[in-house]
């Protein structure tokens, strides 16, 4: 399910506030998406992604989000709908602080509000990557060449809605699987008061750290998993992709698979295709973003 804020909604408005060369100015990304309810096994889609070009109003950046409801789609279709309002908000306020604290605020944020305005115990794991250009101190204020810019991806998550970077031919995982099958996970768990049996909390949720959730209260918890790297040209491209995909495909082989095409749209569609012909028993919601450097 795409968001209500992705594609053209979104663009217009943050077109909108970014300088008027904007408009005809060409990414440095592209971006596809494919997603597949997987009817045989499942009755309702419950994934949710966003992305936004010239995200918080600046020239390039960009926001990708993938959320992987369980419980109903309550808690993805929030997220997709409001966490990327929530960190603009943040960063426009001091884009001087780290943007891993502005995750960090924002997901634990967004888990409270979800728990207090939703009703029932809809949750949903989450990935999110934030592209931007920054500015190197030396460089005076004010200097728009984007050949003296460093490009930075700053990613968090939550349970195993994961991210993937293909760099020099080798997959990077830029996630953490937060799962009740971890031994670090697990730990927390049970020193928070909570059970982990058959590799579920309190035998029923696998995993560890989601957004929503409220009936697990501080058993899982929304505190992400961050990173920041600077996307240099040995980077080739990044894969968001819900458990749907992971479930049966390693990091590896799913770089390998698309590495060769040059088109994002049909890399996440052959991407949801294989992992349907190869026993997914979940939605499957995979967005791949191609840098162009």
């Amino acid at each position: 399910m795409s968001s209500k804020t992705d594609l053209s909604s979104t663009r217009d408005s943050q077109v909108d506030g970014v300088m008027e060369d904007a408009v005809s100015y060409r990414l440095s990304y592209s971006v596809g998406v494919a997603e597949n309810r997987n009817a045989k096994f499942r009755k309702t889609m419950e994934d949710v992604h966003t992305y936004v070009e010239n995200f918080a109003s600046r020239l390039d950046w960009g926001y990708f989000g993938v959320f992987d409801g369980h419980a109903g789609n309550q808690a993805s279709k929030w997220c997709g709908s409001q966490l990327h309002t929530v960190i603009e908000k943040r960063i426009l306020e001091d884009e001087t602080r780290d943007v891993r604290d502005v995750l960090n605020e924002s997901f634990i944020d967004v888990d409270e509000c979800i728990n207090s305005q939703l009703s029932g115990n809809s949750g949903c794991t989450a990935a999110v990557g934030i592209l931007r250009w920054e500015v190197p101190d030396r460089l005076p204020t004010g200097l728009i060449d984007l050949d003296q810019h460093k490009r930075m991806l700053y990613t968090a998550n939550v349970g195993d809605t994961r991210i993937v970077l293909f760099r020099d031919g080798q997959s990077v995982r830029l996630t953490y699987d937060h799962k009740a099958s971890d031994s670090l996970e697990m730990q927390r768990v049970e020193q928070a008061g909570g059970l982990i049996m058959k590799s579920r909390v309190n035998g029923m949720l696998a995993v560890t750290r989601s957004l929503g959730d409220k009936f697990f209260d501080s058993l899982v918890v929304g505190n992400p998993f961050t990173t920041s790297v600077e996307i240099t040209t040995t980077d080739r491209f990044l894969i968001i992709a819900c458990d749907g995909l992971w479930d049966v495909v390693e990091d590896q082989k799913a770089c390998e698979m698309i590495k060769n095409l040059t088109d994002a749209n049909e890399a996440a569609k052959k991407l949801v295709r294989y992992a349907l012909e190869n026993g997914t028993t979940d939605n499957v919601t995979v967005m791949v973003v191609f840098f162009e450097i």
